[in-house]
């Protein structure tokens, strides 16, 4: 009965891993129109390459299966490069791409999204590892200057003893381009140890409440900012 219920979960997997490759490739495809011959070029040269030495050393069936094997090994290696260039290259310049990009970083990352934006969109996302506080700003360049103070500022009140890093997406000079994010960000030093950047999580996460939760008031603000005065009753 285990061995059948097994069986089943494998027979519904498969599909689904099926279907996913599919849509991979048609994604892929869309940004970049030779895959299918790059593929299938880089398939048959492998391939090819180990059955001609199987001919020389008179072992054709042996490299032959191994050729078969390391083809179809390079032909996943390639298609997984270009598959995520393609993937980049649709998410560049679409906002909130580097928040995708951050959630997938990896193990030790604490990913806050959007913790500060402006009316036009530029946006400041915030990852926590053992490399201390990530502030990776998208859009405008002069304008993401001023979000990214006012974001350390309000930081600087209580987490004084963690290393604050801010990048800025983008391909020109002094900016990170999307692709890189991931790899820019596993290249920093890792200074805290787990229960630093577990507390340095909590203080954040209660920032974020309390600011949240701060009473504002309601309806407009009387001319000149004052509030009016008058007897409390």
């Amino acid at each position: 009965m285990a061995r059948k219920e097994r069986a089943d979960n494998a027979d519904t997997a498969n599909p689904g891993r099926l279907k996913q490759i599919a849509l991979t490739y048609k994604m892929t495809r869309r940004a970049d129109s030779k895959i299918g011959l790059v593929l299938a070029g880089v398939g048959i040269v492998t391939f090819g390459v180990f059955l001609g030495i199987g001919f020389l050393i008179d072992h054709p069936v042996y490299l032959g299966i191994l050729g078969f094997l390391l083809a179809f090994l390079a032909m996943a290696i390639v298609f997984g490069r270009r598959a995520e260039r393609a993937a980049f290259g649709q998410m560049e310049g679409q906002p909130g791409a580097a928040a995708s990009v951050l959630q997938n970083v990896g193990r030790g990352w604490s990913t806050t999204p959007a913790v500060a934006m402006n009316r036009n969109q530029d946006v400041v996302h915030r990852a926590v590892g053992k490399a201390g506080i990530v502030l990776v700003a998208e859009g405008n360049p002069n304008r993401l200057k001023s979000l990214l103070a006012a974001e350390k500022r309000k930081m600087a009140r209580i987490v004084v003893d963690v290393p604050v890093h801010d990048l800025i997406i983008g391909n020109d000079e002094g900016q990170v381009p999307l692709k890189k994010l991931r790899t820019t960000m596993l290249k920093l030093p890792r200074v805290l140890t787990g229960p630093q950047v577990t507390s340095a999580n909590d203080r954040l996460r209660a920032m974020g409440d309390l600011m949240s939760n701060m009473p504002l008031p309601k309806g407009p603000m009387p001319k000149g900012g004052r509030m009016p005065r008058g007897k409390m009753r």
